[in-house]
C-alpha cells in the first residue's frame, strides 16, 4: 500500500495574526488532507504537533511534508505523520 507524501504551503498564515498562527496551521493540514484524500476524519500525530508548536507559537514553518496513511479499508479516516522537515 502507497502512503503519499504531499508537501503543505503553509505561507497564507502570515498573512493572519500572531497568535492565530499555529492553531490555523493544523486546521489548514487537516483541511488539505481532507480535500486530497476525499477522507471524512483525519487524525494529525504528535510529531505534526510539535513540529509546528515547536518553533514559537507566531512563527510556524512556511511548508510542512506530511505522509498519508488510511487506517480504514474505505478510506474514510486517515492519518497524517510528520514525512520529513522542510528546509526553507
Amino acid at each position: 500500500m502507497v502512503e503519499p507524501i504531499y508537501v503543505i504551503n503553509l505561507g497564507r498564515l502570515y498573512w493572519t495574526g500572531r497568535r492565530r498562527r499555529a492553531p490555523r496551521a493544523i486546521k489548514m493540514i487537516r483541511e488539505f488532507i481532507k480535500r486530497h484524500t476525499k477522507a471524512e476524519q483525519v487524525i494529525i500525530d504528535e510529531s505534526i504537533n510539535e513540529y509546528i508548536f515547536g518553533r514559537a507559537y507566531d512563527r510556524p514553518p512556511r511548508r510542512i511534508a506530511v505522509r498519508v496513511m488510511k487506517i480504514d479499508d474505505q478510506g474514510r479516516v486517515v492519518k497524517a505523520v510528520l514525512a520529513l522537515q522542510v528546509k526553507q
